[in-house]
């Protein structure tokens, strides 16, 4: 399971020209879910996300996280996450879980995250999206749960 993670001063996922989640300063969370992830991997990475140190303290150091600031998330799956470009043009996306699968552990990752008490927004699972953010920082990080096992 990948997350790619952008610190935000707002973002917004709409759909068919509606607002369908939006948070003000937190996080843009792009989840991908992999083949053979499983229910580990979601509580591992949201238990990563919530503690992740990655917002500004009094003395401008990052040193505080989302549960800290009492900020949101907006989760928002993404598989193209999990593309193998290493052969033609085109990206593969065979890496990526099935559908099933994939909606269930972006679920589980969402209700993790909240059951941590970090307030979440959501986009629409397999839905054609637009994603608008602030970069804040600009600060973007990628966590792959396979680091779970070093």
């Amino acid at each position: 399971m990948r997350a790619l993670l952008q610190r935000v001063t707002e973002a917004r996922v709409t759909v068919d020209g509606e607002v369908v989640g939006a948070v003000g300063p937190g996080l843009l969370v792009l989840l991908g879910v992999g083949q053979g992830d499983t229910d580990a991997d979601a509580a591992w990475l949201a238990d990563r996300v919530a503690g992740l140190r990655i917002f500004e303290d009094d003395a401008g150091k990052m040193n505080r996280s989302l549960l800290d600031t009492h900020r949101a998330a907006l989760v928002v799956s993404q598989f193209t996450l999990h593309a193998d470009t290493r052969k033609g043009r085109r990206p593969s996306f065979i890496g990526a879980a099935p559908p099933e699968e994939a909606r269930r552990l972006y679920e589980r990752f969402s209700a993790e995250l909240e059951r941590l008490g970090v307030h979440v927004q959501r986009g629409v699972f397999a839905a054609q999206m637009q994603v608008a953010l602030v970069n804040d920082g600009p600060v973007t990080l990628l966590l792959d749960s396979a680091e779970r096992a070093r």
